[in-house]
């Protein structure tokens, strides 16, 4: 009965990837809008936005699958699109508090992204959980490349 909605399963996966990026567009709008206190440095902002995106993968490991493994070109646009949307939003949040320079370009934060998407790859290949030594290793790639664009 699912085939009655969906013609095959790459549109299944579709759809629950989607139901995913939802819910990491909330886990994000959370952290840029938070209330919480301001980072003051580039890796307080690191691990604010790290930790939230870590434990949304490690409470849904289907999104854990579809994210990272053998994906097809449907879920490879999801990911991408998802990207492109938070790499604008977070250079807008670390410019406005002054831990990135304003004329960083943007493709630096695409970059960070597609950086972060390849260490929590091999971190959740190594351990469903998501091996916390390659998070750590992570933390510190993003934040001294980003760190190279500081004010």
């Amino acid at each position: 009965s699912v085939y009655h909605y969906f013609s095959d399963r790459h549109e299944v996966d579709a759809e629950i990837l989607r139901r995913h990026v939802d819910g990491l567009g909330k886990v994000f709008a959370a952290v840029l809008q938070s209330s919480a206190p301001e980072p003051r440095t580039l890796r307080e902002a690191v691990d604010a936005i790290v930790d939230p995106v870590l434990a949304h993968f490690r409470r849904h490991p289907s999104c854990t699958e579809l994210w990272f493994a053998g994906r097809h070109d449907l879920l490879v646009e999801q990911v991408r699109a998802f990207d492109e949307e938070q790499a604008g939003k977070t250079w807008q949040y670390l410019v406005e508090r002054n831990l990135l320079a304003a004329d960083t370009p943007r493709l630096v934060l695409l970059l960070a992204f597609e950086v972060a998407n390849r260490f929590l790859d091999v971190a959740f290949r190594r351990d469903p959980a998501g091996d916390d030594a390659v998070i750590d290793e992570a933390r510190t790639c993003l934040t001294a490349y980003l760190g190279t664009y500081g004010p």
